[in-house]
């Protein structure tokens, strides 16, 4: 019997049970991972004996009585997060071989939790990008098409989960990047309110809008996670010392009258007309669950992204700074004096993406550019968010398409880089605003998966999670699987 496909709910019942041991869940992901991984490239790191070892300690205070929901359950972390011990590179050259002294916080609380880390998913670049084609390791593929992209930058996340390598993968989002992912692969994925969850140990992209989340198969396990990851943390000034909800616990709760808004803007020219179409049936679903459509506007949509990529290269610039071949990262050979040996570093440890988004950040930051570009910006997120919080102010949650697309093309030469950007359009107002959002498997267009994106209030994690889960009740989406292992 294979438990590829379970979810973690499932396979807690079955642990619990003494179905099956940690010790065997962990060796069949191994196994897939071994089989399939070539495929994907989706895991760029695995360690075996550790991941083994962990099982068995896990199977071992079960025995003694532990009945954690997350006990002995597989899992694979976005290689953005410092791991001890064990290779973080976000995959890139400039990072190729470095080994943390600790754990991040999302690391120390999900081994406390006792799930079990098999290695480090393939990922854009320093988190840049929207397709997993920035990887140093190369691309990371969809299971649904290994012709296709997973979406980025948390693709390798999705492609794992997606294709039954483990049933759950952290992500992290700065501009969509758990839930475009999660919507091109057909899975769940959370982004949680700013702060909700601690970035101590996450490699900085975007320092004022990362945050990470639980990729899986549903939002019940999604919720499970985000229990265990959220909470304060004294190492990050920027995460918030609100109590966590027992998220699992309100999945039932009534969700009758709930009021959905519904913007017109994210239904304008950007979205493909199949996608369209899929998510309006869906968003009758919520309605025959008793949820009320209200249509809303958000008129600043069509500024997010010009407004991100003003905001999200300035702070990579300035959080890259410290990758110059002196204090941290790749360091070029034979440097003739200071100059060559930053300019040098520099130009071959970083990717084309990365270096772009650096010098569009610098541009930003000089005192030529400052208040016409970035100090703009910063005027333009603040409206963005004052929108949200006009429209939450009269629904409960907003729902809408994640991504304006199916999985595209690897390597599509029909894409600009503008268009690239563009695939963030419906994600990205989130982020600026800081609030939680989510994508949930909503219909397949031609083969491949969309996703259905809810948007809540700031610590409104319980409302999306129970309009989400209520919702995968009624539908079946969640449940497809790509069938990797019938084409290999």
């Amino acid at each position: 019997m294979t438990f590829c496909y379970e979810t973690i709910e499932g396979m807690r019942g079955k642990l619990a049970s003494g179905a099956i041991s940690s010790v065997e869940l962990t060796r069949e992901s191994i196994n897939r991972i071994t089989d399939l991984n070539p495929s994907l490239n989706a895991v760029i790191t695995v360690n075996e004996e550790r991941a083994l070892d962990a099982a068995a300690k896990a199977d071992a205070a079960r025995r003694e009585g532990n009945s954690s929901p997350l006990l002995g359950i597989p899992m694979l972390h976005k290689d953005i997060f410092c791991t001890q011990n064990m290779p973080t590179t976000c995959a890139s050259k400039m990072l190729e071989g470095f080994v943390a002294p600790y754990d991040a916080t999302v690391v120390k609380h999900l081994n406390a939790a006792g799930m079990v880390t098999l290695g480090k998913c393939n990922m854009d670049e320093f988190a840049m990008g929207s397709s997993n084609e920035t990887s140093h390791f190369g691309a990371c593929k969809n299971p649904w098409d290994t012709a296709k992209v997973p979406g980025g930058s948390s693709g390798g996340s999705a492609s794992a989960v997606a294709a039954g390598l483990v049933p759950l993968a952290t992500g992290t989002d700065t501009g969509g990047s758990i839930r475009q992912p999660a919507a091109l692969c057909g899975i769940t994925g959370l982004k949680p309110t700013y702060g909700r969850v601690s970035r101590y140990g996450m490699i900085a992209f975007a320092s004022s809008m990362d945050q990470a989340g639980p990729m899986a198969r549903t939002a019940e396990d999604c919720a499970l996670v985000l229990e265990a990851m959220a909470g304060a943390d004294p190492l990050d000034s920027t995460c918030s010392d609100q109590v966590v909800p027992a998220y699992s616990a309100h999945l039932e709760d009534c969700v009758q009258g709930m009021r959905v808004g519904v913007p017109k803007e994210f239904f304008a020219n950007d979205l493909n007309s199949a996608v369209a179409e899929t998510i309006e049936a869906s968003l009758k679903e919520l309605e025959k669950l008793g949820a009320k459509l209200v249509d809303v506007s958000l008129p600043s949509t069509s500024l997010g992204v010009s407004t991100y990529y003003v905001i999200a290269p300035a702070e990579a610039s300035a959080n890259l700074s410290r990758y110059d071949g002196v204090r941290y990262g790749y360091r070029c050979d034979n440097p003739t004096d200071l100059q060559d040996l930053y300019l040098r570093s520099r130009t071959e440890g970083f990717g084309e993406e990365v270096k772009r988004r650096i010098l569009i950040g610098a541009f930003t930051l000089s005192a030529a550019s400052y208040d016409q570009y970035f100090m703009k910006a910063q005027q333009v997120r603040r409206l963005i968010s004052q929108e949200y919080e006009d429209v939450l102010s009269k629904v409960d949650v907003i729902a809408g398409p994640s991504a304006p697309n199916t999985a595209f093309a690897l390597n599509d030469s029909s894409k600009s880089i503008t268009d690239m950007y563009m695939e963030d359009v419906f994600t990205i107002g989130a982020n600026l605003a800081g609030l939680p959002a989510m994508s949930v498997p909503a219909g397949i267009v031609e083969g491949l998966p969309v996703g259905m994106q809810l948007i809540g209030r700031r610590f409104g994690e319980v409302d999306l999670l129970r309009l989400a889960h209520q919702f995968q009740q009624r539908t079946t989406w969640h449940t497809l699987t790509p069938k990797m292992e019938e084409r290999h």
